[in-house]
């Protein structure tokens, strides 16, 4: 055990690469199983995982606006955060796939935008499994890790995913309903994603066993949502 601790240490940053992305890699994996049928070009799922992880460069100094304009992390904290996280990761998957010739099936949406909500999450995981350990606390990050695992990535997951439903139903219609589907789809999105956040740190953390079966239950609503999509057929 001393010696793991030890490997770990020596190399803090390749082991926080590892505990951020290969999860995220496994996750990913799982999920565009659900487009088996007509499977999305590699290079543009390897592109939206890449976006995701840059989206992450791109929203950390406005956080840090926000963190330091409004203090201590509270309520408007946390719902400026969720509000630059989903618009961001929105913004991306709108760059790399949305009006790309491989997005041409309502399913695509909820495939994309997952991917990119993966990226972001194994780099925004990286960062966080690293801090402790640059502190020497090798035990700390390996907590920090799995609780990423099986609680961040997944809001990423499900917040991206309801966002990429709503993309979908709207891929048929026209202009003015596309965009009051996005439009709702980010702010459920950012609803929900604020919402996960309050409940994490309400009392220091007694909610978070409640938040994370509620979380589940979510994915489990994602992969509903996936088979709904796919009835969507054009008129």
């Amino acid at each position: 055990m001393a010696y793991i601790t030890n490997l770990v240490e020596s190399y803090p940053l390749l082991y926080a690469a590892m505990g951020g992305i290969l999860p995220a890699l496994f996750w990913l994996w799982f999920w565009i199983q659900e487009d088996k049928l007509n499977p999305e070009p590699r290079g543009r799922i390897f592109m939206a995982f890449l976006g995701g992880m840059i989206a992450v460069i791109l929203v950390y100094p406005l956080e840090r606006f926000v963190h330091q304009h409004f203090g201590a992390i509270n309520t408007s904290t946390i719902f400026a955060w969720s509000v630059i996280e989903e618009f961001a990761k929105y913004l991306i998957v709108a760059i790399i796939a949305l009006h790309s010739k491989d997005f041409d099936e309502p399913l695509d949406a909820m495939t994309y935008i997952i991917t990119v909500a993966l990226g972001f999450a194994a780099l925004e995981n990286t960062l966080f499994i690293l801090h402790p350990l640059l502190s020497g606390e090798a035990f700390q990050s390996f907590v920090t890790g799995n609780e990423r695992f099986i609680g961040a990535s997944l809001l990423h997951v499900v917040c991206s995913g309801i966002i990429g439903f709503f993309l979908g139903l709207a891929f048929y219609k026209n202009k003015i309903y596309k965009m009051i589907y996005r439009v709702f789809g980010i702010m459920l999105a950012v609803a929900l994603h604020a919402a996960f956040n309050l409940f994490i740190i309400y009392k220091n953390g007694q909610k978070t066993l409640f938040v994370f079966s509620v979380l589940w239950i979510l994915v489990l609503v994602i992969l509903l949502l996936f088979e709904r999509i796919k009835k969507v057929k054009a008129p």
